[in-house]
């Protein structure tokens, strides 16, 4: 009776302990899928987040490129005074002869006045410039725009009405933004006093040239889309 009684007791723990295994290995093959749906789970946020910051990427480098479809301002670090000098007074020089052909070439009242606005102010800049680099040894201005402008210029002559409206108005925020950052960068490291209180003085300026460049840009794509949109 005593060796039944033991030998029940044993198959009662031998089945406890099989069910015990039972569970163990149970939750061993559910931690298995956890893990790999924990794995797959993080390879889809990791795919997500990878998708997320490559469009935020591309929005970015669209938005450095403007909305008016001009480039992001360059860098000037390490410009020397007569590397400012020479660019200046290049600047000076395209503005005005752009400016002399917007006047004749343009359709809009507007863009002719801000032509005839670049040729004036830019005029008054480059008799400044030249008065100071008169007095300096060692600097010299441009006599000629840049070779960019230079072929700019004599395309846009044969150009003339609204698609010369466009694309001088697109050349000046980019030329604009460009003179800007050129301007205040030598306002705040250039050596020589006399062309830094220029760059100080004149930056302004030309900041309201890019904000009315733009602004004129502007409306002028609204027209342009407008157009589009009656004539379908």
């Amino acid at each position: 009776m005593a060796v039944e009684h033991a030998f029940v007791g044993c198959a009662k723990r031998a089945y406890r302990q099989s069910d015990l295994l039972w569970v163990v290995m149970n939750r061993c093959v559910w931690t298995r899928k956890e893990t790999e749906m924990g794995r797959r789970f993080v390879g889809i946020v990791a795919f997500c987040v990878a998708v997320a910051l490559a469009s935020a990427l591309a929005g970015l480098a669209q938005e450095r490129q403007g909305k008016d479809g001009s480039k992001d301002s360059p860098s000037f670090d390490g410009l020397t005074d007569a590397q400012f000098v020479m660019k200046a007074s290049a600047s000076d020089l395209a503005e005005i002869e752009l400016g002399k052909v917007a006047t004749e070439r343009a359709a809009s009242s507007k863009v002719k006045e801000f032509g005839q606005k670049m040729v004036l102010d830019h005029t008054r800049s480059s008799k400044e410039l030249l008065t100071i680099v008169g007095k300096k040894d060692g600097l010299t201005v441009a006599k000629k725009p840049d070779e960019k402008h230079v072929a700019l210029t004599e395309k846009l002559t044969g150009v003339k009405g609204a698609e010369f409206d466009q694309a001088y108005m697109k050349q000046m925020v980019e030329d604009h933004k460009t003179a800007v950052a050129l301007f205040q960068h030598q306002a705040k490291n250039g050596k020589d006093e006399d062309l830094r209180a220029f760059a100080a003085k004149t930056a302004p300026v030309i900041q309201e040239h890019l904000r009315m460049a733009q602004q004129i840009a502007q409306g002028l794509r609204s027209t342009a889309d407008g157009d589009k949109t009656k004539g379908q």
